[in-house]
């Protein structure tokens, strides 16, 4: 497979599973929403139009209730193998980026007995024992880092073939008094990784990771109901919104920076963004900071493609998705050439941030 040095992660396949569920946001007329252990007294539909307002969303999508996150993996995956074009078997890893584990619809129980790597794997009938299936937990950003690490595999010469799934069902855990449930989304998507030692190096060529647990990690937690008089035990996704606001537009920045400078590539080089997409208007200021830190005062027109107004957040599976719709044209307005450069980027719980550089 050559030597260390010239091997490189390139991604040869691509799928996704978009639930066909579409949650618009009348579906959250009937809700009763609490801040403070006080019920809001604002109309429902001021606050919904606000909140749409706020994150650029109109819709989201639910799976449907007999399915879960291993489910819509399985889906994913098998997408992706076809794309690939390759046999299963030949696979040396599967890894899987999750939070919740899966989550079945009326239950707020987590299941990740056993992982959902091996369950993806025992559902796609693979029987070679040589690959190998884990999980990854970290936050918004786990299927980045998922990247990072296949790139780690591919380069240490022990990896030929690498598949990193993102999928999450964040519906099943949300709080249903809590307006920021109007965020969250389910989906799956996996991408291939392949050893490539072509002369002009492709794929994964720089990346930067940071976490900044002792000041941060509360900002996204699991938590009782806002709902004061709800007492079933149940915990839920929490977030502390606005200093989550503060610490993305801080620190991305510098993240992608990084990564960018040790491509040795410009800033004008990258022809795409690939960022996690929770908040439309907070993705649009992290990027006006990384130009900033260049020196410049504008964001090229159609540099980050956009998935969240009908998508919404579904965490770990918010980038593949994108770069699976992308790659199929599914994006208008957006199609990546050959030879071009594009950064990946997430932030979330823990607090994580990373990015990696990748040419096409």
């Amino acid at each position: 497979m050559g030597t260390k040095t010239n091997l490189h992660a390139v991604i040869t396949g691509t799928g996704s599973y978009i639930p066909k569920n579409v949650i618009s946001g009348n579906a959250f007329l009937n809700a009763s929403f609490y801040e403070n252990g006080l019920k809001l007294d604002k109309d429902i539909y001021e606050i919904i139009s606000k909140f749409s307002e706020i994150t650029e969303i109109v819709e989201r999508r639910y799976i449907d209730a007999g399915l879960v996150s291993s489910n819509i993996a399985t889906i994913a995956a098998q997408s992706a193998i076809d794309d690939a074009k390759i046999d299963k078997e030949s696979l040396d890893y599967i890894i899987f980026c999750h939070n919740f584990g899966d989550v079945k619809a009326g239950s707020n129980r987590m299941d990740i007995l056993p992982s959902l790597a091996s369950k993806v794997k025992q559902a796609l009938q693979i029987k070679n024992p040589d690959c190998v299936a884990y999980d990854i937990i970290f936050g918004c950003p786990g299927w980045v880092q998922g990247a990072i690490q296949a790139n780690y595999l591919i380069q240490s010469g022990d990896a030929n073939r690498v598949m990193v799934i993102g999928a999450e069902t964040l519906s099943r855990i949300v709080d249903p008094h809590d307006r920021d449930s109007m965020i969250f989304s389910d989906g799956a998507a996996a991408v291939i990784f392949e050893a490539r030692t072509d002369e002009n190096p492709r794929g994964i060529i720089a990346h930067k990771t940071q976490t900044y647990a002792v000041d941060y990690g509360s900002l996204l937690v699991m938590g009782k109901s806002n709902n004061p008089e709800e007492c079933n035990g149940n915990a839920y996704l929490k977030m502390n919104g606005r200093k989550l606001y503060e610490f993305a537009v801080t620190t991305v920045p510098h993240v992608v920076k990084t990564a960018i400078d040790k491509a040795g590539i410009s800033i004008t080089d990258i022809k795409t963004v690939f960022i996690h997409q929770a908040n439309g208007k907070m993705d649009n200021a992290i990027m006006k900071r990384v130009f900033k830190l260049y020196g410049l005062d504008t964001v090229p027109e159609n540099l980050v493609p956009m998935t969240i107004s009908w998508l919404g957040n579904s965490s770990v599976a918010t980038i593949p998705t994108l770069l699976d719709l992308v790659l199929h044209d599914q994006v208008k307005g957006y199609k990546i050439n050959k030879g071009e450069y594009a950064v990946f980027t997430s932030v979330g719980a823990g607090m994580h941030i990373n990015a990696f550089v990748y040419r096409f």
